[in-house]
């Protein structure tokens, strides 16, 4: 394999793959980049056996090839380099050689036949939607997961393909994100499965405003192919989450008695401004309704106590409820919404969280004390 290519293509494609693979593997080759150049292209590989990241960039081949090389290392000599361009060259010994100007560096590498084969997926299970609609229910549904090892349906996202919608769920036991939207869904494409939380971050930092994705799946993976305007694709494919995701619509409580409309920002701020006041023993803030007015408190013995007021139109009775303040600022951060909708039923009912648009957000209160 031989093969020109400049700083910022080489860059990008390591950027794109790098972070699956992990510090501490037992076999050597999850350690080390797939390197193919074809054609007019270098594609990078990168796996951990769960998450899968390919990445292909534009490069001048002179000989075909394919061979894996440390990806850390790889990595790390390619940054420092000062040239903007580079050649790679990598012999019968999957020995691998860089030059830049003055600088000349070799790295011992593996085989490409003992790198994992990529899964092959049929054409039947497959959705196409903007990359920016997949990014937005992500953002908005993401931070819901839950952490908790032993419930581990709920350590990723939910995603259903039904009646031409797209519905992401994510949830922890204690709160509940949903957000669906509208999507040209064929009648072999119904179906659903959960996105291990590993590759949900993944996409997050993968998935641009622009482009389109392309979802395939199958009983247990599904891949991401992230294409843009320049030609240029992403796939991440990723092992699915077995099992059978809690019914979520239980959750979500009836007709509301109070629906309140809140400046987004302003809520948001006064809730973190609130939060440095709580503790780990007392980590809630109350919320106090009263005529035209919002009053948010937040009271630990050990820390001192913050007093925040908020004009708002509310003509209800009285109500206090109290939440745990990460609950409520985490959706707020993932929205960008002007306005939000809290909808209540009493002070022990779960709060619901709306704005103009398909999200729904379901969040447990705390005893008020």
């Amino acid at each position: 394999m031989n093969l020109t290519i400049s700083k910022e293509q080489i860059l990008l494609g390591l950027q794109a793959v790098q972070n699956v693979v992990g510090s501490r593997t037992t076999l050597p080759i999850l350690s080390n980049v797939l390197l193919r150049a074809e054609g007019d292209r270098l594609e990078f590989t990168a796996t951990d056996l769960d998450v899968t990241v390919a990445c292909s960039v534009e490069a001048t081949v002179k000989k075909p090839g394919s061979s894996t090389v440390p990806v850390k290392k790889l990595f790390g000599i390619v940054r420092e380099l000062n040239g903007s361009e580079l050649d790679l060259e990598v012999d019968d010994k999957n020995v691998c050689v860089i030059r830049s100007g003055p600088s000349f560096y070799k790295i011992n590498g593996l085989a490409a036949d003992e790198f994992p084969p990529l899964t092959k997926f049929k054409e039947d299970k497959k959705v196409k939607l903007p990359q920016e609609t997949l990014k937005s229910m992500m953002r908005k549904s993401s931070f819901a997961i839950s952490t908790d090892e032993s419930r581990y349906v709920l350590n990723g996202i939910f995603i259903s393909f039904k009646d031409h919608k797209m519905t992401m769920v994510a949830t922890d036991g204690r709160r509940l994100a949903l957000v669906d939207e509208e999507a040209e869904i064929s009648e072999k494409s119904q179906g659903e499965f959960i996105v291990p939380a590993k590759a949900v971050n993944e996409l997050n930092r993968l998935l641009q405003d622009k482009g389109e994705v392309e979802i395939k799946f199958t009983d247990n993976q599904a891949a991401f192919t992230l294409k843009d305007d320049k030609g240029s694709s992403v796939l991440v494919v990723t092992k699915l989450i077995e099992g059978n995701y809690p019914n979520y619509r239980q959750v979500i409580p009836g007709e509301a008695k109070e629906r309140i409309a809140l400046v987004r920002d302003e809520f948001l701020h006064a809730l973190r401004r609130a939060e440095i006041m709580t503790s780990e023993k007392s980590n809630s803030v109350k919320l106090t309704f009263t005529k035209n007015k919002l009053e948010i408190t937040a009271n630990s013995p050990e820390v001192g106590e913050a007093k925040e007021s908020l004009a708002i139109n509310y003509k209800g009775k009285d109500l206090a409820i109290a939440f745990n303040p990460k609950y409520v600022i985490d959706p707020l951060n993932a929205l960008d919404n002007d306005e939000v909708f809290i909808e209540l039923i009493d002070e022990l009912s779960p709060g619901v969280l709306k704005i103009n648009g398909p999200f729904l957000y379901v969040v447990m209160p705390m005893r008020l004390s």
